[in-house]
């Protein structure tokens, strides 16, 4: 790393809560969050945003006239991201924001096209509440920030790839901190059909039905859950900084399918093996899987990893069993669970893989990894704040 990199801020909005202390509780306690909601006609199986959670969003809906009209993974985002910054410190300075989803406003796009085809018209606010680019736009809006403000979607690994870009412009210094993430808000009926069409979705109604590193499941289990994470970077170090930056790798790979990913997850050994030498380091004490919890993906990163680590893994663990897939936002939630590990030194074990060795008396360098469809494969190192 040129320059150290801090994580000065995060918070988040999903199954686990919205408070530090109380997601950090939901991981020790080790109860996975599924539960099934009726949406429309449709029953879903899902892991929804805790009753706080919505709560908080029906505040923040009715606190502005203009975010009547606002998706719901919007209104997620500017949540999360009212809780991991705080303005008074960055008075006038230059804030970049690059927020993104692998999805975006599914919600509203479903509900506007559902009208276009009911009545043959649609509302004034369709288009500029469906882009993707307004969920950064409206996290400016309500932080009171005017500095860039950038959305993407790079599926799976997108709030990985908003962490790597704002490494990068902070590292040019084109901006003096950057709030990152992703957001989703994706259990919606045509979301769901979609995953149902493509087999990966879990067909169990067990809370357990999403077996995130079960590596010898016969059939795909993934879950998906809601929620959005953002992250507040800055240059060097400080008396806010939660966690560091230490290497960042990243890499894709030939399609041989639209949602393929390779037998031994080529683009994971690529990039865990580019953030171990940008962090010069030879292993890390913890990696938190992608682990989506369908039978290929699971196991081919496992063996990426078996590839790169070989008789010396470490710890491994995932949180996608307890929170289900938040598609864009899954990275960064696994960041947001590095970080709690880090700062409890406590290692949370995913109850389908059991470690053969034992946790180390102190965590201090964790490995998060995110894939999406395409190859897109991300690993972040973070560290313990010194």
């Amino acid at each position: 790393m040129q320059t150290p990199i801090s994580i000065s801020g995060i918070a988040s909005v999903s199954a686990l809560g919205i408070s530090s202390a109380t997601i950090w509780q939901r991981y020790l306690d080790g109860q996975a969050l599924f539960s099934k909601k009726k949406i429309d006609s449709n029953e879903i199986l899902g892991a929804f945003v805790s009753s706080e959670g919505d709560e908080a969003l029906i505040k923040l809906r009715h606190s502005n006239t203009s975010y009547k009209n606002l998706d719901r993974s919007v209104l997620l985002a500017m949540l999360a991201a009212k809780n991991s910054f705080d303005s008074q410190i960055f008075p006038k300075k230059n804030i970049g924001i690059n927020i993104g989803s692998s999805r975006g406003a599914t919600e509203l796009f479903e509900k506007y096209h559902a009208q276009y085809q009911k009545t043959g018209k649609v509302s004034p606010y369709a288009s500029p509440t469906t882009t993707l680019g307004n969920i950064s736009s409206w996290v400016g809006q309500e932080l009171g920030v005017n500095g860039v403000q950038i959305g993407h979607s790079v599926t799976c690994s997108t709030a990985m790839h908003a962490l790597l870009n704002g490494i990068a412009w902070l590292q040019a210094h084109m901006a003096d901190a950057f709030v990152v993430g992703g957001s989703e808000a994706a259990l919606t009926p045509f979301t769901v059909a979609q995953m149902q069409a493509l087999k990966l979705y879990s067909r169990g109604t067990e809370l357990s039905t999403c077996e995130s590193m079960r590596f010898d499941k016969k059939e795909n289990t993934m879950i998906l859950g809601e929620g959005a994470v953002v992250a507040v970077l800055e240059r060097n170090t400080s008396d806010r900084t939660l966690a560091l930056v230490l290497g960042y790798g990243f890499a894709s790979e030939k399609l041989k399918h639209n949602s393929s990913i390779s037998e031994n997850a080529t683009c994971f050994q690529e990039s865990m093996k580019m953030a171990l030498q940008n962090a010069a380091l030879i292993s890390v004490d913890v990696i938190i899987m992608h682990a989506p919890g369908t039978v290929k993906g699971d196991k081919a990163e496992k063996n990426a990893l078996d590839a790169v680590f070989e008789d010396e893994l470490p710890l491994l663990t995932s949180n996608k069993w307890l929170i289900g897939h938040t598609f864009g936002a899954s990275g960064m939630m696994s960041l947001e669970f590095a970080v709690l590990m880090l700062q409890h030194n406590t290692f949370i074990e995913n109850p389908f893989f059991s470690n053969t060795i034992n946790a180390p008396k102190e965590m201090k360098t964790i490995m998060i990894n995110a894939v999406g469809f395409g190859g897109n494969a991300v690993s972040i190192i973070v560290g313990k704040a010194q």
